[in-house]
């Protein structure tokens, strides 16, 4: 059972979060909290494999939220603004996912679920975006450390690592290219540890960064 934990500060919109949620065989809302201060207690408490935050919260913003409880649980931030810093800030802060809050419930559950199972899910709306803002950032110059450690990986681990820039998730990935899902993993794990990656939005930007999907 997937053990979550929901913070937002509209009552309605919370509840709405978490009656979708528990509806899920598979998922648990643990907590809920109303502010960030109670959302980071309600982490420490109740040890939940994901938080759900929404970034606009009382005393303390859910972006210092997922700084702090990052290293203990997976972050998925949720948030009605389509704002590129939202998104750079709570990706460099920890959050394994970003969604707009009208993204929908199926959006809303595959996130949690692909949280746990540490992939990271972002709104389509959103990953365009950041893509090619990472693209942008490098003005096509490929910088020393990315170039380095992108070519520590094998052949195998740079077409695994551009469909996953693709979007592509492990059973994709393996039905493209014939892969058992147990290989996929270990192969993904790999190239998150080459490329000091923490989750399939980091190793994404490092290929995009790369100028591998030019």
């Amino acid at each position: 059972m997937i053990r979550v934990v929901v913070a937002d500060d509209q009552e309605m919109v919370r509840m709405g979060f978490a009656m979708i949620l528990d509806a899920a065989p598979d998922i648990e809302v643990v907590a809920q909290a109303a502010d960030g201060v109670q959302a980071v207690q309600a982490v420490r408490d109740a040890n939940p494999d994901v938080a759900l935050l929404d970034i606009r919260m009382p005393r303390i913003d859910g972006l210092e939220v997922c700084k702090r409880v990052a290293g203990d649980t997976r972050v998925v931030m949720v948030t009605t603004f389509n704002d590129d810093d939202y998104v750079d800030t709570a990706l460099a802060n920890g959050a394994t996912g970003f969604l707009l809050k009208d993204s929908g419930p199926d959006l809303l559950l595959a996130a949690v679920r692909a949280a746990v199972a540490g992939d990271a899910l972002i709104s389509p709306e959103l990953t365009t975006g950041l893509l090619r803002r990472t693209r942008a950032g490098a003005d096509r110059r490929v910088p020393a450390e990315v170039a380095e450690a992108v070519a520590t990986l094998s052949p195998r681990e740079i077409e695994v690592a551009r469909l996953v820039a693709e979007g592509a998730t492990n059973a994709e990935v393996g039905a493209r290219l014939f892969l058992s899902l147990g290989t996929v993993k270990t192969h993904i794990a790999g190239i998150q540890r080459r490329l000091s990656a923490r989750n399939r939005v980091e190793i994404a930007a490092r290929v995009w960064q790369a100028g591998l999907m030019d």
